[in-house]
C-alpha cells in the first residue's frame, strides 16, 4: 500500500487576497484556479520544492476561515528561508532555537498559523 498526502485545504474568507499572499509575500506556484462548477473555485498551490500542495477556494466545505494551526513547512536553512520571506512581506517571527531544530512562524491574512521549521543535517 502507498499512502501520499499531497494536497490540504486551508480555509480563507478571500481567495484572490489569499492567492496573492502566498504566490507573492511566500513564492508559492500557482497550479491551478478553475471553477468547476459555479460557485466552487479550486486554486491549488504549491511550496517551492514541496511534493505537497495546498488548496484554497470557495464552494468545498464548511471549514472556518483562519481555523487552519500548525502547518510546517520544513527548510534547510532557516536564516536564509527568512530572510527571503521578510524580503517578500511576509509576517515571519524570528527565529527560536529548540534543542537543535529551529522554528518560526506566520499567518496568512486570515489567520491560518504555519510554522517554518529547519532540520539539522542528518
Amino acid at each position: 500500500m502507498e499512502l501520499r498526502l499531497e494536497v490540504v485545504q486551508v480555509p480563507v474568507s478571500d481567495v484572490d487576497r489569499a492567492k496573492a499572499f502566498y504566490t507573492d509575500q511566500l513564492g508559492f506556484v500557482l497550479d491551478h484556479d478553475v471553477e468547476h462548477v459555479p460557485g466552487m473555485r479550486v486554486v491549488q498551490l504549491t511550496p517551492p520544492g514541496s511534493a505537497a500542495s495546498i488548496v484554497i477556494g470557495t464552494g468545498m466545505n464548511g471549514m472556518t476561515p483562519g481555523s487552519l494551526e500548525g502547518l510546517q513547512l520544513v527548510v534547510p536553512d532557516m536564516a536564509g528561508t527568512r530572510a527571503e520571506l521578510v524580503r517578500r512581506g511576509a509576517p515571519v517571527s524570528e527565529a527560536q532555537d529548540l534543542g537543535g531544530f529551529a522554528f518560526a512562524h506566520f499567518s496568512d491574512p486570515d489567520g491560518n498559523r504555519w510554522v517554518i521549521q529547519e532540520i539539522p543535517p542528518r
